[in-house]
């Protein structure tokens, strides 16, 4: 069994899609939290009849691996083989479609498992770029590389995707105490709905050309982050560093906000927030926000129709809790 985290992109979204970085070169700034993705992959006897029991939202029982109707499993499977028959089962402490990457987790932590169950040395690096050749260039999701690395390597990142294709990760070496206090300030609100991150980032990607100059000052709200994160901390401009992206970003499509999410955040600014920002694509999924502790009854009286999530940071990447053979 593996667990993989989940996590939270405080500014550079979008710039990891390959349409952006390979003219101009992005930058995301995330963290990992303590939310996760779990993993089980076991090798069952001979008494069962059906090569491939899988379970996630859905059941399946699968003759063979093309028939297996999970796009990762499937894919995953036929990457990194396994002699059937086998039995893979995931679960997740959050909704899928949550904009918190769990598709990117679920795939990174598939790939672990198989990879332990047939003895291989694997690296971070691999697991991160083995899950992002599935997802973009077997399946074709219009999405970027964050999701993938985040959930390999876990803790709080800098990641620039450069024009020739590398994704440089730079670990940022920040105190106990400054972790502490941003996660202190940090409250996500779970909005109810999903939409499909596909639909929202093809029509982001489509919209690119237009938009470079969003895009732009989105990967320079990266560098503002970072710096924030690396000086006299002030959670107080990390909001409005959030609230800037947040605007940027909304203005890319349509499709990453809409009249409802505008009311919960105009709700959340006005009792007290001082910035925040859809996680993930946009359209639903978690609303986070950065609000003083004091001003923090407030907002979630203003958002009472709305269920909070408590995070803490997460230092970790995807791990082994149960190895081969326990």
């Amino acid at each position: 069994m593996t667990a993989v985290p989940l996590r939270l992109s405080f500014a550079g979204g979008g710039t990891d899609i390959a349409d952006y970085y390979l003219k101009e070169g992005g930058a995301v700034l995330s963290t990992t939290i303590d939310k996760f993705v779990y993993v089980t992959v076991k090798q069952h006897g001979t008494l069962y009849r059906e090569p491939y029991r899988l379970n996630y939202y859905n059941a399946e029982h699968a003759p063979d691996l093309d028939s297996i109707r999970n796009d990762i499993m499937r894919e995953c499977l036929r990457l990194v083989p396994v002699e059937p028959p086998l039995y893979v089962s995931t679960v997740a402490d959050v909704p899928s479609s949550s904009g918190l990457g769990s598709s990117s987790s679920f795939a990174v932590g598939l790939l672990h498992a198989l990879h332990v169950m047939r003895g291989d040395r694997v690296s971070l690096g691999q697991l991160a770029e083995e899950a992002c050749h599935i997802e973009i260039n077997v399946l074709k999701q219009p999405i970027g590389k964050q999701d993938q690395y985040a959930a390999a390597f876990g803790g709080m990142n800098c990641m620039r995707f450069e024009t020739d294709g590398r994704v440089v990760l730079e670990p940022q070496v920040i105190s106990a105490e400054k972790i502490r206090t941003l996660f202190d300030h940090l409250m996500l609100f779970w909005t109810n709905t999903t939409r499909s991150a596909t639909e929202i980032l093809t029509k982001q990607r489509q919209a690119i050309d237009e938009r470079m100059a969003n895009l732009r000052a989105i990967k320079g709200h990266c560098e503002e982050v970072r710096r924030l994160l690396n000086g006299d901390f002030n959670p107080a401009a990390l909001g409005e560093v959030l609230d800037q992206t947040w605007q940027q970003k909304r203005s890319i499509t349509d499709a990453i906000s809409n009249g409802q999410i505008d009311q919960w955040y105009d709700a959340a600014m006005a009792a007290g927030a001082t910035g925040g920002k859809i996680a993930g694509a946009g359209g639903g999924g978690f609303l986070l926000l950065i609000v003083p502790p004091e001003r923090q009854p407030a907002v979630a009286e203003a958002l009472a129709e709305l269920d909070r999530l408590p995070v803490r940071y997460e230092a970790s990447g995807t791990r082994v809790l149960i190895p081969l053979g326990h």
